[in-house]
This record gives structure tokens, sequence and C-alpha cells, in this order.
């Protein structure tokens, strides 16, 4: 890598302090983002749209900005990556479907308009799997390129773990932050659900999708999430509240030793030998600090009703698609959709019943817990091949998505041949902050270990 660089692989937090204090401006910050796009992204194929350009163009307006002495945004000149389901004015969104190939979005997303007032350059469009599911995209792993990067938010992990931009935006129905993140070895955050707004945003279902976000730092990922956090009265979910402070969490010190759960779930079988030895010895370093607490019978219904709620909301969403351009649709989504449609109205009722159930449940539960311990994935991104094409098991984060609670990978643990495995810590509804302040305690207290 050289001297120039070097820049991309400056966290967001460190390129914010150095284009205010002049010492670089948000144009070489972005020119070295695109040498580094340009010497690694044909191998990796993170980005769908990418307009050089337009991007330099961004950078200069906002060094502009900075000379003439107006105030600055927190993301002044901070390259960010878009999900490809993401509407944007000024870029297509084609959502990783050829039924939508050159959509032009005649408005920004919520959460694009909080980007450009935070003063971010959006970068272009990162690769998602088709209409953000199951059907992988063309991106590959950064640290093995014959592995999967996970999914749905493939090229946005991808993205930030190459070093293309210290930030991305992705979004979580499943394990679509959480599992990619731990993939590619950096850090991604799920925040509570409703902190975020999904305005402009393709839904593939009302009650589960959640915006989620990517970076190198906890930090960053905390920073990012605070300006995305907005009321907006036109997405069902989001609350008129204010919201946790994230950055401020992230940046502070517990007043006293974190207390965990790390519940014994009836999938763990499903964890790599090295994944479940990594868990073995954190678990047994924190000792006393972790209760180990057996998985309600009620977890496995949670399993059932997350796929009857997914696979029936996305089929009704998707029903131009499915009625004008089924042809156009993978044979890997097509069976799904098909269980969608032929889900029942009492089994879905029932099923959306289940998601209060949980956020009950876990209300409760957190009062004497400061996080759970869990892992992100069953372990190290998977080899894919013509006839293993996917992108890895989502089942680590199914129950936590399910219920709507905030969560974190932490890039802490390695797998057999020495990729990462992340460490996942959920935490209770709308104290975000707490959880992401465990996140530092626990970070720290591994530093040294």
């Amino acid at each position: 890598m050289g001297p120039s660089n070097m820049l991309s692989s400056l966290s967001a937090l460190e390129a914010v302090e150095r284009i205010r204090d002049g010492r670089i401006s948000a144009a070489d910050l972005v020119g070295s983002c695109l040498e580094r796009i340009g010497e690694t992204d044909d191998g990796i194929g993170a980005w769908t749209y990418l307009n050089a350009d337009g991007v330099r163009k961004q950078a200069a307006d906002l060094d502009g900005l900075r000379r003439s002495g107006k105030p600055l945004g927190p993301l002044h000149g901070v390259p960010v990556g878009l999900k490809d389901i993401i509407d944007t004015a000024d870029m297509p969104t084609e959502r990783g479907s050829p039924i939508h190939r050159d959509r032009q979005p005649a408005a920004d997303a919520a959460i694009v308009e909080r980007l450009r007032e935070a003063g971010a350059v959006l970068m272009g469009k990162t690769v998602t799997t088709e209409f953000a599911f199951v059907h992988p995209g063309k991106t590959t792993n950064p640290l093995d390129m014959r592995r999967t990067p996970g999914g749905s938010s493939s090229g946005s992990a991808a993205a930030v773990a190459a070093g293309h931009v210290p930030l991305a935006i992705g979004s979580q129905t499943n394990g679509s932050t959480i599992r990619p993140a731990s993939y590619c070895g950096i850090y991604g955050f799920k925040p509570t659900r409703g902190v975020i707004p999904r305005r402009g945003v393709l839904e593939t279902s009302r009650t589960l999708d959640q915006i989620g976000v990517f970076g190198r730092t906890l930090n960053d990922v905390a920073l990012l999430a605070d300006i995305l956090g907005i009321y907006d009265p036109s997405d069902c979910m989001s609350y008129a509240r204010p919201r946790p402070a994230m950055l401020k969490g992230a940046q502070a010190e517990a007043p006293v030793e974190p207390s965990f759960a790390w519940f014994e779930l009836p999938y763990h079988d499903r964890l790599s030998s090295a994944a479940a030895d990594g868990f073995s010895e954190v678990l047994d370093h924190l000792g006393a600090r972790v209760e180990r607490i057996p998985a309600p019978k009620t977890f496995d219904d949670v399993i059932a009703c997350h796929r009857i709620v997914h696979e029936t909301e996305i089929s009704r969403q998707l029903a131009f698609e499915i009625e004008n351009h089924w042809d156009l649709i993978s044979d890997t989504l097509k069976p799904l959709l098909k269980r969608g449609l032929d889900t029942s109205e009492a089994d879905y009722q029932g099923a959306l019943a289940m998601v209060a159930g949980a956020e009950k449940f876990f209300a409760e539960f957190f009062m004497d817990y400061d996080a759970v311990i869990t892992p992100s994935a069953a372990g190290e991104a998977p080899l894919v091949s013509p006839e293993a094409p996917g992108t890895g098991d989502p089942i680590f984060c199914t129950i936590w998505t399910f219920a709507g609670l905030p969560a974190l990978s932490i890039p802490l643990l390695v797998g057999e041949t020495g990729l990462p495995v992340g460490l996942q810590l959920v935490g209770a509804r709308e104290e975000d902050d707490r959880l992401l302040r465990t996140a530092n305690w626990l970070t720290k207290t591994f530093s040294d270990v």
C-alpha cells in the first residue's frame, strides 16, 4: 500500500479530525479510497455502481465548504458505501435484481438525507444479494476470495474490510449485518428496531427489516448509528423518543464489571470446532461474570415464526415482480416466495403475535444482565463453489433480530485457518449505549489476552 493509499485505512473519526484540522483534505481521502478500489475490486466485486468523477466533485465541494469557514458535519469528507437497496436521487438502485436494472429513484432515502447533512461523501452502491435475501451476488471475501463475504450486505462488509471506505450501510432481516461483519473481520452493528428509519429502503419485511452499519472500529459504528438515528413518522417502526447516545456509550467506561448471559442454544452443534473452543475460552476467562442459561423451549418457536413472517412479507412485497417477472427471479428465491404465498393468514398472524411475546420476554430478561454473549456466525466464512453457492448460516442472529434487539459483532476470535469469527453481543431494547459501553469493556478486557 503506497503512502497516498494509507489514508484509506483511517478510521472515520481519525479522518474527520484530520480533515477538520486541515492535515488532509476530503479530496485526499477520496482519492486514496478510489485508488484502493481500483487496485482490489476486480477480484472482490464489492461495488455495483461507482462514479469516480461524481465522488471527486463531492469531495471538492466539501473542501470548499471547509475553506469558507462554514459549519461542518460530523462525517465531513468521510466516504460511505450504500447497500444497493437504499434509494438515492443521483444514483441507480437496482436491488440486486435484473428486474430493476437501471432503476433511478426520484428521491433519497431518509438515511441518505442524514448522510448528506452530516457531510459524508456517498461513494456509490455496494452489491447486495437478490432483493436482500438468499441468492448471492458477485462479491467475494477480501480475506480469502474463495469464500463468501456473507449476505445480504455482502458488498458493504467487503468494502469496509478491503479498505475501500471507512464506513458502509447494510440491512438485517435475519443475519445480514452481523454475519458479514463476522466473516470479513470488521465491526457490524444493528441498533434497536426503530432507531434508524427505513423510508426509501427496499422493504422485504415490514416487521423484521432493520438498518445496520459497518466499520473497522467500535467508535466508528457508534458514530454512524448516532447520525442515522432519527424519528420518521412514515416508518411504522420508528419511535418518537430520544435515541441512545451511541458514541458516548462506546467511549464510556463501565461503572462496574458487566454481567453476561450465555444461552445453551440447541443449534450450537453447528459451531465449528475452532469457534466452539474459542467461545469456551471466552466464557472461562469471564468466569463468574457469565451465567450459562438453558434456552427456553419457545426459542425453537421463534426460529419457525421468523421464517413465516419473513417469507410471507417478502412474497407480498414482491407481488409485482412475481406477477410480471417470474422468469427473472432466481431459482434460489422462487421456492421461498412460493412457500410465503402459501402461508395461511392464521399462521402469519400467529407468528406476528410471537414478535410481541419475544419483546416482552427480553424486556424482563435484561433487568439482570448487561448483554448476551453469543456467536455472530457458525465459524469462518464458508468456501464457495457451484455445489455450495450460499452466503452462510444466519441462525445465530435469528432470535435477536426477531425481537428487535441491538446486536454487535466484534472481530475477536479466529477459526481453523486463522480467519475471523465474530463474537456477538446482544443488549436490551433502546439500551444500545449500554451495549456499546459493555463492548468497550469487553474489547479492553481481551486486548491483553
